[in-house]
């Protein structure tokens, strides 16, 4: 390991922390928001447009973000957005309106879809070309931590004290993060091969067809995700559980842990290796949440959830990064984002649609037929790439 290129860089330690902090914010809104609606207004379906809005917001501004960032630097880009959002946050203290909530839950989209994308392009931009799943697998332990205690954090918050000492708390640390943006150097994106990135048009910096699979299969997991972080709450309330946010622990604690081995496992075998037990792990823990009605098997289903989202993301966002060209990896990583921002859009607002027709417990089990269509998609896509590659070194 003596001639493994160096990872554990003060600028790659920085960048973790931003993402965690940035990521803990956000993600505490989008469970806090529909939680908090539904306890005023009961309606599931008006909850999850919380997300959805969001979700579309940040979805649309993505696309231009790979190409802004050639234009103009990073640094300079995501401290006026994270200005955005603690002025956009702060505009949501003590509102009760949905109507309001709803035009402020689209400012908090745009400017998560210009952080979120910008923090995981300096990443991928400093991590080590040999040891990318592992570094973004890092990354992505940060990001899913944020995201995974955030709705257990949101949930406490709103029961033991308040939605406004929520925002208050998404404030100060998107403040933090934004202090910490100033002590970070800012990498340099690489030019085009042809020795120019004005030879690359608008177009190609908003689309790479070489990522869209893997985002694509991004897509089928995180409306998996989407019905979790927005409707587990109810699932507690339907089930008599009052312990539903040991849910998330239990999803982090497991994140935390598998994180650095699925990285280094994808870099040495592949990421076949890791995506199958991963998702067979996901479908296990949305049938549980399916049947619970005891704390034991929620907290099962917390475990085996954690898993499945502790290497499934990173390993799509690895596969989507490595399949560009390394000038295209803010373009690689917009599309990622804007696919799982998709999925939890669909997730948030086809589960919530479907649970005010039928049950919190149905929609876990309905869900699992998202990720077999995702184990479909990859062993049908995927092993025809293998033929290829094969029939290309038989034929030589």
């Amino acid at each position: 390991m003596r001639n493994a290129p160096k990872l554990w860089t003060l600028q790659f330690l920085a960048i973790i922390v931003m993402a965690f902090l940035f990521f803990l914010c956000l993600q505490l809104l989008t469970a806090g928001f529909p939680a908090y609606i539904t306890s005023i207004k009961n309606n599931p379906a008006q909850a999850g447009l919380m997300t959805t809005v969001f979700m579309a917001a940040a979805i649309l501004t993505r696309p231009l973000i790979g190409y802004v960032m050639q234009k103009i630097n990073m640094k300079l880009i995501s401290t006026a957005a994270l200005l955005f959002i603690i002025l956009s946050i702060s505009l949501s203290y003590g509102q009760d309106s949905v109507s309001l909530l709803l035009c402020l839950r689209v400012l908090h989209g745009i400017g998560f879809g210009i952080v979120s994308t910008i923090f995981a392009t300096m990443a991928t931009t400093i991590i080590p070309v040999k040891r990318l799943g592992e570094g973004i697998g890092y990354y992505g332990m940060a990001t899913s931590i944020g995201t995974s205690v955030a709705p257990m954090f949101a949930l406490a918050i709103l029961q033991f004290f308040s939605y406004n000492a929520m925002i208050i708390l998404s404030v100060l640390l998107t403040v933090i993060a934004l202090i910490l943006c100033f002590l970070v150097k800012t990498p340099e994106i690489p030019a085009a091969e042809s020795g120019s990135s004005k030879n690359i048009t608008l177009k190609e910096y908003v689309f790479d067809k070489k990522a869209l699979l893997p985002c694509i299969l991004t897509v089928f997991f995180t409306i998996t995700l989407g019905g979790v972080i927005s409707f587990l709450s109810g699932l507690g309330n339907e089930a008599g559980l009052k312990s539903v946010s040991l849910f998330f622990l239990l999803m982090t604690i497991m994140m935390t842990i598998i994180r650095p081995f699925s990285g280094k496992w994808y870099d040495k075998y592949g990421h076949k290796v890791v995506i199958y037990p991963a998702a067979i792990s996901g479908m296990i823990g949305l049938f549980l949440l399916s049947v619970t009605h005891h704390t034991v098997t929620l907290l099962a289903a917390g475990v085996f959830y954690g898993i499945s989202y502790g290497i499934v993301t990173p390993t799509f966002q690895a596969i989507a990064v490595g399949l560009v060209a390394r000038e295209k990896q803010g373009t690689a990583n917009a599309m990622f984002f804007s696919a799982m921002d998709l999925g939890m859009a669909i997730g948030s607002t086809g589960l919530g649609m479907l649970a005010a027709a039928t049950n919190y417990h149905f929609i876990y089990g309905f869900s699992i037929l998202s990720i077999v269509i995702l184990l479909a998609l990859y062993s049908l896509f995927f092993t025809k790439e293998e033929k290829k590659a094969f029939d290309a070194v038989e034929s030589q």
